[in-house]
């Protein structure tokens, strides 16, 4: 798709709202570890899933343990890791494994490799690796290849390319496939799918979303299928509250005007 430069609507009514996070609700830093959510924008993201009856989660790569932590004190729907582990409205958890056997194997020959990769860093997610290069962009093409090695050697695993990282994950997980399982269930079934990212990872969800003639938002430059665009983190935040705002007006109307049609009767 062509690069749009229209910023997305406000949107009154009815969606189901989905966001991914590194890039998208925080600035992306040099590691994993200092990234944080604004607490503003922590209240605006409860507040808005407030306002659409609990129809608001996180698609990350990250763990559903790391959502948490950058999200306290609120607790919304997630999906980690692209997908391999999801929570539901209702607190159910479903998660997709690597085979032991693999997971097992796979590890030590990954750590081996990486480590002659100076500066690069191996994340085992449980039900997938990381291997990252934000400290070592020398090593980008080095540690693509050792992916695609992985790969080829281990049958039932892709490949996850993302900023200066790309994971390896068992087949048929992605964000798109996320989206799709929350959009069978409550609170979110039936609602307008609207989804925010800004990573290659996200095209998937892109893609679903558009299928389902929903809102899709693409953070930053670059090529993407999503309709619309942010220009960056600070503009996601501006947007972010302009929805809570807008929808709680939307509400304060609908509540003064039940009140007026009270009074009448």
């Amino acid at each position: 798709m062509t690069d749009p430069i229209t910023a997305p609507p406000v949107l009154r009514g009815h969606y189901a709202f989905f966001f991914d996070l590194d890039g998208t609700l925080a600035t992306l830093q040099p590691h994993p570890d200092q990234v944080s959510i604004p607490e503003p924008i922590r209240q605006a993201l409860g507040q808005l899933a407030l306002q659409q009856n609990g129809a608001l989660a996180l698609i990350s790569g990250r763990s559903m343990r790391e959502l948490d932590a950058l999200c306290a004190p609120f607790h919304f729907p997630l999906a980690g890791v692209h997908g391999a582990e999801r929570r539901d409205i209702r607190d159910q958890k479903h998660i997709v494994n690597l085979p032991p056997n693999v997971a097992q194997a796979l590890e030590p020959w990954l750590t081996q490799a990486m480590a002659l990769l100076t500066g690069s860093e191996l994340e085992n997610k449980g039900m997938a690796f990381a291997l990252h290069y934000r400290q070592a962009p020398q090593h980008e093409y080095a540690i693509q290849q050792l992916a695609k090695d992985a790969v080829a050697r281990f049958p039932g695993l892709t490949l996850q390319p993302g900023k200066c990282v790309v994971e390896i994950k068992p087949e048929g997980i992605n964000k798109g496939a996320a989206i799709a399982a929350f959009m069978r269930e409550a609170p979110f079934v039936g609602r307008q799918p609207v989804f925010v990212g800004d990573d290659l990872t996200d095209e998937a969800g892109f893609t679903v979303v558009n299928g389902a003639e929903g809102v899709s938002v693409k953070v930053g430059t670059g090529p993407t299928q999503a309709q619309w665009r942010l220009s960056d983190v600070a503009a996601t935040h501006r947007w972010l509250l302009s929805l809570v705002d807008q929808n709680e007006t939307a509400l304060a109307d609908r509540r003064e005007g039940h009140e007026s049609l009270n009074r009448r009767i």
